[in-house]
């Protein structure tokens, strides 16, 4: 019997994009369906050919852009289009803004469905580019190649080995990154510098499918004060190949103040779980955060290469800062820290209460935030390890206190429904909820109506060029 051809999908002229939606795409409306369109601008005019047809949406890409939205730029990155990092560089800031604003809104008026007042003005980034502290690049054998490769000089053979970014949806191949706009100087020389050499030199770049190769990840660290480290992530044991490539990177970059290495055998990118060794300088950045009240001491965090810190630091003061001020401390507060990571938002708001206490999930967080208090000279603070629904508990609270103010910042999945419970029944009076996700944000808002009003709502730009917003709400325990 013969098969049935596939209706081929549709392609759809001069349709308008009305919104900026979910993962950073674009919406239109067709035929009482929702499209969504990745890299177009809301007020775009445009003829889109369909790739995905699902029960309730569609998905496409443009095809042509009939007329062009009045918020559209011209991107910086020859690589806007492909790589998935900054899929709105094409929206000029102002408006990036605006509808991060209305992200925040609409998940309030749709999800949280609760009375909110009017929400502040979205505290923008003073840099809208080269603002990341922390980028992880890979090497591969199988990079992306289009007709046209422009890393590929005129009757060459193509080269195939790139270093740069993973495509969406795509384990196996990387976008080879000439320059990226997302990290400062010298983060795109190190790692052209780097290729450069290992190509020269022949060395394997890793290859995804069969798992062998001795280039596998490079992360580039830099810092508020200056430190700049490199990790390099080896994929074999070859350490006449490992010291060459070391020792270039050492040479040709003397402002590196901290150059480790891992050997990574196993079958994931994740070296949590392994040993970096230290090649050269120190095993840390050090990173300084201004305090919360004037006339007090700055706070310095040591970042190691597995350490978890805000990729924005700038912009984690404004995001700590609201925390702290929408807090409103008196100095004889207790305060739980839920989701403490390595303690950053607990010791920068330690110096105006009482007393915080952190909890955190993650044994090794938990171990940096203790060194952390223990190098700042901060003693009204404790830090316990265990998964949230599991420690926050009544026998917990008897032990430590009851919380005049509870503050959580949890991952982007919100907060288990039994630890919104839990906060409930342990009835703070405020509650200051820090979140990168404000849909699972709204829904915790939701979940928490019966005893908490919205006193107060400000996003936070963390992350310009992107769909990513921070929100801070704060919740007051109803009389």
């Amino acid at each position: 019997m013969a098969r049935r051809k596939k209706k081929p999908l549709p392609l759809f002229e001069n349709i308008e994009i009305i919104d900026a939606g979910a993962e950073g795409k674009a919406v239109a409306r067709v035929n009482e369906k929702v499209l969504f369109v990745p890299f177009a601008a809301p007020g775009d005019v445009v003829d889109v050919q369909v790739y995905k047809k699902k029960r309730h949406f569609l998905e496409g890409h443009i095809v042509k852009i009939k007329r062009p939205s009045e918020y559209r730029v011209e991107p910086k990155c020859t690589h806007f289009g492909l790589c998935g990092g900054c899929k709105w560089q094409h929206i000029d800031y102002a408006f990036q803004k605006v509808f991060k604003q209305k992200q925040v809104k609409d998940s309030l008026d749709r999800i949280a469905k609760v009375p909110y007042p009017e929400i502040n003005e979205i505290i923008g980034s003073d840099n809208i580019y080269f603002y990341r502290n922390k980028l992880e690049f890979t090497f591969s054998n199988r990079k992306w190649l289009t007709s046209d490769d422009p890393m590929s000089p005129e009757g060459e053979k193509l080269e195939t080995r790139g270093l740069g970014f993973h495509l969406p949806g795509r384990f196996d191949k990387i976008l080879d990154i000439d320059k990226c706009y997302l990290q400062k100087d010298p983060s795109n020389d190190i790692r052209l510098a780097v290729k450069k050499f290992a190509i020269e030199n022949d060395f394997s770049f890793y290859n995804a499918r069969e798992q062998h190769g001795l280039l596998r990840n490079m992360i580039i660290r830099t810092s508020t004060t200056g430190d700049l480290m490199v990790v390099m992530v080896f994929g074999e044991t070859n350490e006449k190949a490992i010291a060459m490539i070391l020792d270039h990177l050492a040479e040709r970059f003397p402002q590196i103040t901290s150059l480790m290495y891992v050997v990574n055998t196993k079958k994931n990118d994740s070296i949590y779980d392994l040993e970096a060794i230290l090649f050269k300088g120190k095993d840390h950045n050090l990173e300084v955060m201004q305090p919360a009240r004037p006339g007090r001491k700055p706070l310095y965090f040591k970042v190691g290469p597995k350490s978890f810190y805000q990729t924005n630091p700038e912009q984690a003061q404004k995001l700590y800062q609201t925390a702290h001020d929408f807090a409103g401390f008196n100095g004889n507060e207790l305060v739980y820290d839920l989701y403490t990571g390595t303690g950053t938002i607990a010791l920068f708001i330690a110096p105006s209460v009482k007393k915080v206490v952190g909890i955190e999930s993650v044994g090794e967080a938990v171990r940096d935030a203790r060194k952390n208090a223990l190098e700042n000279g901060i003693e009204n603070v404790e830090f316990h390890e265990g998964d949230m629904a599991a420690l926050l508990n009544e026998a917990f609270v008897d032990r430590h206190g009851k919380p005049d103010v509870l503050l959580t910042d949890p991952p982007r999945a919100g907060m288990h429904p039994k630890v919104v419970q839990q906060i409930m029944q342990t009835a703070p009076e405020k509650i200051v909820y820090v979140s990168c996700n404000p849909a699972t944000q709204a829904r915790d808002l939701h979940l928490m109506d019966e005893k908490y009003r919205i006193a107060k709502v400000q996003p936070v730009d963390m992350f310009p060029q992107t769909h990513h917003v921070e929100n801070v709400v704060l919740l007051v325990r109803k009389s």
